[in-house]
């Protein structure tokens, strides 16, 4: 693979991560969503529908498949789907540092793993 169609890849898998968090930061703006009701769903529905922060998540969404098509037409799936993983690790390690999510020591383990099988994808 490329520097290029690298860096297609690592856009969308950065865009798909962004999105990840931008509806995070959406949801927390909304609160919990009660499903007991049919009005309380639809007053859920109508509160996700006019929260920017999830506009803007879907969004990125949006622009991060337009890159993944790209980047489909460019690599095989096998070598490509793998590098989505790397969202993973990127929206742990900002849920950490926005959200105060915890980074456990098995969820270090886990994003280092992840690093090691994308490089040794991306070589192959």
């Amino acid at each position: 693979m490329n520097l290029g169609t690298f860096s297609i890849i690592l856009s969308g898998v950065v865009l798909n991560s962004v999105a990840q968090l931008l509806l995070k930061a959406g949801a927390k703006a909304i609160g919990s969503v009660s499903m007991t009701s049919s009005a309380s769903l639809m007053s859920a529905v109508m509160g996700a529908a006019t929260q920017p922060w999830i506009a803007l998540g879907l969004l990125c969404y949006f622009v991060s498949a337009g890159l993944w098509v790209v980047a489909l037409t460019r690599v095989d799936v096998t070598i490509a789907y793998p590098m989505l993983s790397l969202g993973y690790v990127i929206a742990a390690v900002f849920a950490w540092q926005l959200f105060g999510e915890q980074l456990t020591a098995m969820r270090v383990l886990g994003i280092l793993i992840i690093l090691i099988g994308v490089v040794v994808l991306a070589r192959s």
